[in-house]
């Protein structure tokens, strides 16, 4: 029998049809939904007659346009955005598809809402318009981001025409060092392979430091990985992933989980699996990770200098960083650590859960948000919230001076009311720090949840590992 990579067997298990040698009709488990993504497909739909196949199997949640400030009754105040939340209500009330409404207790964004609730398996294909659906591969799942015309098609047939991408593997060795995190992981792969390094591939997380991470943590690694171009990203699962799966997934009959357990059994790749492309890294390596400029790629440790254009060959990749200095105001040999922020916002689907609110409040604790800077922290789900709130964290964010916020994208994309003003330098748990990510002329520095707590104790980009600890 021919040795297979997971992510083949996840294709070749979803295939309905071979189209040619590059493409495949693939079925879908589950497709996720929000406001700004989907119109166009349901208004497809209506023109054709047509149905929703499996509405089931279609999940929909208001979350990048929601606003975020505390309100009794949330409302959305700008005029086109409360139109697509009304009319993703009107068309899921239509086609009787799951909706997580501007006003569910648990609303959300949806790549936190959906694995939280039991929604994402070992062994899934899912899909969403949007491209951070890679996260589900933290737990075996292929999950990558789609169009509105394939929305369309999926939301008719449950299925897609897909074209095969190729297998990276990437193994971390080792245990990452005390302070560090999946983000500062990340961070430092897309800086070593570049923003296109996995460009065609879907990438196989492996190794000592990958087994070591914790389902939240595999979440972020998996979440960010599209940052290198990659077209998915996966993790076999363990017995971590399956823990968390049924603990959540509580649907699931005895039968149906003995023969899901042997299913799961199954989703790894071979040993003598071939890659297209292989890299190997080793988590004593990494440290804290800060972005400088205006991609995630150009990224240093927190000891780093920024780079000097002029001395790289005339190019793509120097006009881009010559360009990302100028925008961000900073300059050819500066140390990253002490550049002084005004804004800290922590939240996102990459570091907007429980346990990344948790590494915030352990840095917090004792201690008091600098003055001149505003720190938000927004929880990526309604689940998360209430949690947090039972545990104290939301008190003693609220004490320390944070702002503390409902559920939502929030500041990662400024598709709402909360956008920075130009000029604006943000220290930030998000997943992307392109020109005007945040708003126009606002300046993104991405780093991991202790690290954005640190510079808003500081006022300072700061090495949260030079914090002493607090009782």
């Amino acid at each position: 029998m021919t040795s297979k990579t997971l992510y083949q067997k996840l294709v070749d298990s979803h295939t309905v049809k071979v189209l040619d040698a590059e493409n495949v009709l693939l079925f879908c488990d589950l497709h996720l939904m929000n406001e700004y993504t989907s119109p166009q497909a349901f208004a497809g739909l209506y023109e054709q007659g047509r149905d929703v196949s499996m509405p089931g199997q279609n999940v929909a949640v208001v979350s990048h346009v929601i606003p975020t400030h505390v309100q009794t009754v949330r409302t959305i105040q700008y005029a086109p955005a409360a139109l697509q939340a009304t009319n993703l209500k009107k068309n899921c009330d239509h086609f009787k598809i799951p909706l997580f409404d501007t006003n569910d207790r648990l609303q959300g964004i949806e790549h936190v809402v959906s694995p939280e609730h039991g929604m994402i398996r070992p062994g899934m294909v899912v899909i969403c318009g949007d491209s951070h659906t890679t996260t589900y591969g933290a737990l075996g799942a292929l999950g990558f981001g789609i169009g509105t015309s394939e929305i369309e098609h999926v939301l008719a047939t449950q299925t897609l025409v897909y074209r095969l991408a190729k297998s990276m593997r990437i193994r971390v060795d080792g245990v990452l060092p005390l302070g560090t995190t999946a983000k500062d992981l990340i961070l430092m792969i897309i800086g070593q392979i570049g923003a296109q390094g996995a460009r065609g591939y879907v990438v196989e997380y492996v190794g000592a430091a990958i087994d070591a991470l914790s389902v939240e943590a595999r979440f972020t690694l998996c979440n960010m990985t599209v940052e290198a171009g990659a077209r998915g990203a996966l993790i076999a699962p363990d017995a971590k992933a399956i823990d968390y799966v049924l603990h959540r997934a509580t649907d699931i009959s005895p039968d149906v989980q003995n023969q899901a357990l042997t299913h799961w059994a199954t989703l790894h790749s071979d040993p003598e699996a071939a890659f297209d492309a292989e890299h190997v890294f080793v988590a004593s390596d990494v440290a804290p990770h800060v972005t400088w400029g205006t991609s995630p790629d150009q990224v240093l440790p927190i000891s780093g200098h920024l780079p000097s254009p002029s001395t790289w060959p005339t190019g793509p990749e120097r006009r881009s960083a010559e360009q990302a200095l100028l925008y961000t105001g900073l300059l050819p040999g500066d140390a990253i650590e002490g550049t002084p922020i005004q804004h800290v916002f922590i939240g996102s689907c990459t570091n907007g859960r429980i346990e990344d609110l948790r590494a915030v409040a352990d840095v917090v604790r004792g201690r008091h948000v600098a003055s001149g800077v505003r720190a938000m922290v927004v929880p990526g789900s309604g689940a998360v919230k209430m949690q947090a709130e039972k545990e104290g964290i939301a008190d003693l964010l609220l004490a320390a001076g944070f702002e503390w916020r409902q559920p939502g994208c929030s500041m990662c994309l400024a598709m709402n009311d909360d956008i920075l003003d130009s000029g604006v330098r943000c220290a930030s748990t998000t997943n992307r720090n392109f020109e005007g990510r945040q708003g126009r002329g606002a300046i993104t520095h991405l780093m991991s949840p202790a690290m954005a707590a640190a510079a808003a104790i500081t006022g300072t980009i700061t090495d949260v590992r030079q914090l002493e600890p607090q009782a």
